[in-house]
């Protein structure tokens, strides 16, 4: 784990949960930690984001990579939503 380094913040655990998910079905090593401390009620996460990504820095760029998609696809309307859009 000598090599192992910062490689994102992450907004928050739901994005978090889908990393995780993606990059365990790429096999690339990581771990993912998370800012909120009990004893101040998860006030770093607002400052600060929910946590980070922590992995071997040789794969540093498929892991931001994977993470520009997810966020991308994340900021995509969904095509299936039926929901009217109420316009004032």
């Amino acid at each position: 784990m000598d090599d192992y380094v910062k490689i994102a913040i992450l907004d928050n655990e739901v994005e978090a949960q889908l990393l995780d998910s993606l990059l365990d079905e790429a096999s690339i090593p990581h771990m993912m930690h998370s800012y909120h401390d009990a004893a101040y009620d998860g006030m770093f996460q607002l400052q600060m984001g929910w946590g980070c990504v922590i992995a071997p820095v040789q794969r540093r760029a498929e892991i931001l990579d994977l993470l520009a998609d997810l966020r991308a696809r994340s900021e995509t309307p969904d095509e299936t939503d039926t929901t009217p859009e109420i316009t004032p």
